[in-house]
Order: C-alpha cells, then structure tokens, then sequence
C-alpha cells in the first residue's frame, strides 16, 4: 500500500478474493457457446485465444518466479544481498490481478473495438509497425510517465507502494495500484491498438508483444544478473536499447535514476542514468555461488507440496501448508514433477537465510514421505543423502542438519552410517534429537505427573521417556510391545516411573508420534493435551482437547529472509531440526549428532534461549 494511498487504489473485484476469476464466466461461457453452435470457419479465433494467452502469461510469470527463487538461494549472480520478509509476499500476492484486468480489456476490445474481432493469425506488416510503435512513442511516453510518478504527490499516493519491495522478483513488476494500471494498458495498448484498428494487427503480434512485455518485465525485476557480457560486446549499441536487470535493479535502491523502460537510451539522453550501472552488471556477472556455513536437508511430503516450496507458489509458501481443492486442477504439472523428481536424482537449493554472520541454506531432496517407507527405495535415498553430505563438505559447511525427516533407524541409523563410512567428514552432522527433547520437555505444563507415550518410538522417543523418569514423572504407554522396548532400554534409570495401561482415561498429557490412530485419539479424555514428538503434524480431530505444534521454536528477528512458512508451522516459526544446525555451528561444538548419542539437553536448551530463539506457548495457556 502507498503511503498515501490515492483514490483507486484497490482492484474493483477485491472483496471477491480467490473468487475473482469468476467474473471472466460471462465471456468464457460465449466463447464455448460459439464453438458448439458455429461452423469452425465462423470462429472468432481472436476470441478464443484471449484465454488461452492469459493462461499462458501467468505459467511464463510463474516460470520466472521459480528460476528467480532458485537463483538468488544459489547466489549465482546475486545483484542485491538483502533478503525479503513476509511482508513484500502479501503485498505482492495479487500480482496475477493485471492478467485478469487485461483478459477482461481484451474481451471487451474484442467485441467493441472497431477491428477487433476476427482478426487474422499473422500479418507481417503488422508486426513491424507493433516494433516500431514501441520503440517509438511507448518507450518515450513511459519515460516521461515513471519521472512523473517520482513527483513527491503522485509517488506517496501510487508508486511508493511499487518501491516498498527494495529486493525485486519478478512479480514486483507488476505490483502497482489499480490507477496505474490503468494508465499502463492504454499505453501499452498503443501499438496493438493502432495496428487493429487500421486492419494489419493479426493475434501473433498481439501475443507476442505481450509476452515480450511479461519477458522483459519480468527478467528485469529478477535478483540477479542474466545477460551475458558477451551480448554486449558483439553489438556494444545494444546497451542503449536493452536494459538489465542490475540496471533496474539501481532504480529500486537509488529511485532517482533509470527511469526507462526496457530501453535506456533515455536515461542517456535525458542524464537520468545512474553512473554506477556498468560497475553493478559487472560485478554481478563476477558473483559466485554463495557457499553456506549451515546446510539444513529435507525433502517433499506429498506431491502438492511442490506448490508450497519457496520457489513454488510465493504467497502458498508464505502460509502454513494445507491441501487446497484449487491445486487437484494442476494435476498434469504435479503428475510431470513427480515424474521428474524420478530422473533428476540430486538435492536442490530452495531457500537462503542469514543469522547474522552466518549463511544458512536450506537443500530439498527429490522424495516424498511415502517413499521413506518403501524397502526398495532405501538405497537410493540413502545415496543421495549421502551425496549431499559430500557436497555439503565440499563446499565447506560447518554444519548439516538431516532432520527426522531424511533419517532414521531403519534407513541410515539415524545418520550415523555416513559418519562411519567417512569418518574424515569436517562436515559436522546433527540430527536435532537433544534440541527436540528439551523442546518436548518444556512443552509439558509445571504440575505434570504423569504422561501418556504413544507412538512410533524413536530416538527422540526413548530420550524423552529416560529424562522423565528422571524427573519423577510417571510415563504411560498402552502397548506391550512399546512397554518392552522402553523398558529395555531404559532398565533400572526409569526409577519405577515406567508403567503399562489399559486405560486412556488417566492422563492428560500425551506425547504422540506418527502411528497414533484416530480411534485412539477419540478415546481421549476431554481437555487432553497432545503433544507430537515427530516431525509429522497430528491431524486435530477433537474440538475438546489442545494440540501443541511439532517440536518449534519462534526465530529471532535477526534471522534474515524469511518469507517462506516451513511445512505446517506458523510464520517465523522453525523446526528444531533446523534449529538445532544453526545452534551447532553459532557454538562452535565439534562433535557429531547423530547416531544414538544425545547431546547434554540443559546445554542445548540455554545455548537456543541464549541465542534468541524462543519456546512456542502451550496451547491449555493461551485458551484459557
């Protein structure tokens, strides 16, 4: 929002949210009706193209925003080094609103605009004169347009809200109010216009100046450096007519300079030109990949949480992962990613963050939660994760983080298999099982008893129970089989605080890992709190009782670039499992984490406080 905001500044359909393209239905609906009544060679195909074209502007848009993600996580060719928080996501959500503005314009145009139905496939005057129109009056009349926006009335009411994201991505481009979009199609309009309405205008033209537009504006508002230097100096004039996205990106940190469009040969002309753009492409072009001090490893849980990754869907990523009906739709593309994730065998950047000296990188692995179960697949996820422990150690990170999710007794015993077969790694590997268990233990209301212990026993399990009993507290479990385990392994330290139940009714605190069933869950007494030890979330199923988030913390304010919710946890609220990483190289403790040994719990848990992290309250206390 502009700091001031002028009058239309909202879109018209605003109060329609997600609903909005609900109101393309009219025009939709007469394009089918056309097709099932009309003989093929009375088709409009101008008409039936409008959908299509904006279909395809928000894929080219959001192909983009993928690329620009992954990019500036890599720090190939980086141009601005700040991240962008939650706030610039929100602001720039709506940012397929211009889309639908324009398919409605189009729409309208078709049907009474002179010209503007039946329009040919291709005209090659048309074309040109589409060029020239261009490079002509709208390069010239958006000069002069973005200096006026820059006049302190028109900025701190329209444009400022434009400026409020300093780190560009794509999708910046088109965040305006809806004034000035206004404005922008009429001037953007120009060519295609003119070229309709003198009868030499064909749809490849219209298309294809509109995706020229999308291109460029899309590529200039990337956070790093694309154009090859080469480029320029086969023809060194194209400078003049071709800008880059360092040279637009100076006009979001400097705001008074580079004003032009696509083309700077005004800046030049008119001495708006900020003298330090070629220094700026050149030492983004230098730029090498950024080499992280933490490496955080996770992979996919179902097929839709693609969309949710940061270089997914932004504002999806933004929020807790839930499943959206809207995303059965895009079935074909999940379908394609799946498929691929089956040839492209190798981890992937997806996010960056900064805690103030160090670098944090967050690598995804191409598996999804079921494949963790499988026999066959064991191998190869062992390898690959492998392969990232490897690369991790070549690139000189202190730190990985495997998280429950990559690891576990079966699978690789909990990462100690990678520790033992190179036991040269400089690379220090933390399964964030102690963190988790001071997390749990702190989870636990002052007064507690007894516990409840339910669930698939891990690592994280068996600790828990052990510190419990310690403390006094009685832990219950419902299961022989469970009872065995816990027994054996803990022996004599349980101090006579391990006992076996029938009975669901006796506790009100339980602690819960990934095979708790529903019909258990319903058996609970009214008021109980569940409290999940994996790092799976519980499905809520009781209005009557309290659910506690997966082992979490809140993150401090100086851990930068957070803009990206992770899985289901709420904003600016992080795993231990990644938290613990992070702990482990700010410490600088040179001992492995991983296998079946457990950090000193007290440590971890002062050195997380000491740091700024902060516990998550317990739900029974914000209730009530």
């Amino acid at each position: 929002m502009a700091s001031k905001p002028g009058i239309l500044t909202d879109w018209p359909w605003k109060p329609l949210g997600s609903f909005k393209y609900i109101i393309l239905a009219p025009w939709i609906t007469g394009s089918i009706y056309s097709i099932i009544v009309k003989d093929a060679k009375q088709w409009d195909v101008f008409n039936l193209a409008i959908l299509p074209l904006m279909l395809w502007r928000i894929l080219h848009s959001q192909l983009w925003i993928s690329l620009s993600r992954y990019r500036t996580a890599k720090g190939t060719n980086r141009i601005v080094d700040k991240g962008i928080e939650f706030d610039q996501v929100d602001r720039e959500r709506n940012w397929d609103d211009q889309i639908l503005f324009n398919a409605i314009l189009f729409y309208l145009g078709n049907k009474y605009f002179p010209g503007g139905s039946h329009i040919p496939i291709w005209r090659t005057d048309g074309v040109i004169i589409t060029m020239l129109l261009h490079v002509g009056p709208v390069e010239f009349l958006y000069y002069w347009f973005h200096r006026a926006l820059h006049h302190h009335y028109l900025y701190s009411r329209y444009h400022s809200h434009h400026h409020s994201s300093i780190v560009t991505e794509p999708i910046t481009s088109v965040t305006h109010p809806f004034a000035e979009h206004i404005v922008y199609f009429a001037l953007f309009s120009l060519p295609v216009s003119t070229v309709v309405f003198f009868g030499t205008g064909s749809i490849i033209a219209i298309a294809g100046y509109i995706t020229y537009i999308d291109l460029m504006n899309n590529m200039g508002h990337c956070n790093f450096e694309l154009i090859p230097n080469w480029v320029f100096s086969i023809f060194p004039p194209l400078k003049y007519i071709m800008y880059t996205p360092s040279f637009h990106s100076l006009h979001h940190t400097q705001f008074r300079t580079n004003y032009s469009l696509f083309m700077p040969i005004y800046d030049y002309i008119y001495g708006t030109i900020d003298k330090s753009s070629d220094t700026l492409y050149e030492i983004s072009l230098q730029r090498k990949e950024e080499t992280p001090n933490v490496v955080h490893l996770m992979h996919l849980t179902t097929p839709e949480s693609i969309y949710h990754l940061r270089v997914g869907f932004p504002y999806l990523a933004s929020k807790p992962y839930s499943s959206a009906w809207y995303l059965w739709l895009l079935w074909p593309v999940t379908l394609w990613f799946m498929m691929l994730t089956r040839i492209y065998r190798r981890t992937f950047v997806v996010e960056r963050n900064r805690f103030h000296q160090l670098r944090l990188q967050t690598w995804a692995i191409p598996n999804f939660r079921e494949q963790y179960h499988l026999k066959w697949q064991k191998e190869s996820i062992n390898n690959m994760i492998e392969e990232a422990v490897l690369e991790a150690e070549e690139k000189g990170a202190s730190v990985l983080s495997l998280g429950l999710m990559n690891q576990g007794k079966e699978l690789n015993r909990y990462g100690e298999v990678y520790v033992k077969k190179h036991p040269q790694l400089k690379v220090k590997l933390v399964d964030g099982s102690s963190l988790a268990v001071a997390v749990l233990l702190n989870s636990i209301p002052k007064g507690t008893t007894q516990v409840l212990l339910r669930g698939n026993l891990t690592k994280v399990a068996f600790a828990v129970a052990f510190s419990l009993c310690q403390k006094g507290i009685q832990v219950t479990v419902l299961r022989e089989d469970e009872y065995e385990k816990l027994d054996k392994s803990l022996g004599t330290k349980s101090e006579g605080k391990l006992v076996i139940s029938k009975s669901y009714s006796s506790c009100k605190v339980w602690l819960v890992g990934d095979d708790l069933t529903e019909k258990e869950q319903r058996k609970a007494n009214k008021g109980t709190l569940f409290i999940p030890f994996s790092q799976f979330r519980l499905k809520n199923l009781r209005k009557d009782c309290f659910y506690h988030t997966t082992p979490a913390m809140q993150t401090p304010k100086a851990l930068e670039n957070v803009d990206s919710c992770e899985n289901w946890l709420p904003r600016r609220v992080m795993s231990v499992w990644r938290i613990a990483g992070i702990l482990h190289a700010l410490e600088g403790w040179e001992e492995h984490e991983c296998g079946y040994t457990i950090s000193n719990i007290d440590k971890v848990w002062e050195a997380c406080l000491k740091h700024g992290f902060q516990p998550l309250t317990v739900p029974t206390q914000s209730k009530s």
